[in-house]
């Protein structure tokens, strides 16, 4: 299957247009939209939400990935192939979280040229006829990749948690970059100027009151019981978060 992850949002051309060149080029291929709303021009957030939500797909899955704000400029376009993953994109970091984690890991840059080539929507006319290459088994022109960069899947200076919130789903639950098996036991989230203490799920506190989980993806998410956290704790994406040990 080829998997869309991207921040283009599912009004407007652009998502479909991706998604027709992937129709035309990989018939048969599935073509899931994982996440369309990905945090808008944000590698740095994108990377730990692509790098949880990853490893649920089988090995040979393709991820189509596309938080570009550097498009049409010198960063270089990539093939990734993190534990039998595929991941075609921008090398601005995107991909960093899916490389370091990964136990076994190659990348190239993509020498490839389509017919057309617009300076501003490298989805449509490279990272999407490129995925469907590899989806089908055709051949795909690509390079070696410098061993050190700057950006890119030689890692930017990122830490292995991030502690901030990476993405709000449409009940209101703010997913942090942490994941919660790093995380010291009884730790306290403080988020929006609330403390927030852990919790197995939803029915452990009581209705309007907030908690912190492991969501089924491994992320920390804060949520409120029946209720919107985004809201209730004025929290919004890219907003830090700060984990203390708790009592003990």
């Amino acid at each position: 299957m080829i998997l869309l992850f991207t921040d283009f949002g599912l009004s407007g051309p652009y998502t479909g247009q991706m998604k027709a060149v992937l129709a035309q080029q990989a018939p048969g291929v599935p073509a899931i939209d994982l996440f369309a709303d990905a945090p808008a021009f944000d590698p740095q957030l994108s990377a730990y939400l692509l790098a949880a939500y990853a490893p649920a797909f089988p090995a040979g899955s393709v991820f189509l990935c596309v938080v570009d704000p550097g498009v049409g400029t010198d960063r270089r376009p990539v093939i990734v192939e993190a534990d039998g993953r595929w991941f075609v994109g921008p090398d601005n970091g995107l991909f960093a979280l899916v490389a370091r984690r990964a136990t076994s890991l190659n990348a190239w840059t993509i020498d490839w040229s389509p017919d057309r080539l617009s300076a501003s929507f490298h989805g449509r006319d490279l990272f999407a006829p490129v995925a469907a290459r590899l989806a089908t088994g055709l051949p795909v022109e690509r390079g070696p990749l410098p061993a050190a960069t700057t950006n890119g899947i030689a890692r930017p200076g990122w830490p292995d948690e991030l502690a901030r919130i990476v993405y709000v789903d449409v009940y209101g639950n703010a997913m942090t970059g942490l994941r919660a098996a790093a995380l010291p036991a009884g730790a306290v989230l403080a988020a929006g100027g609330t403390r927030i203490t852990r919790a197995r799920t939803f029915g452990d506190v009581g209705p309007g009151e907030a908690l912190w989980y492991e969501n089924s993806n491994g992320l920390a998410e804060i949520a409120v019981n029946r209720g919107r956290a985004d809201r209730l704790l004025g929290l919004a994406v890219g907003d830090a978060v700060t984990v203390s040990p708790g009592p003990t």
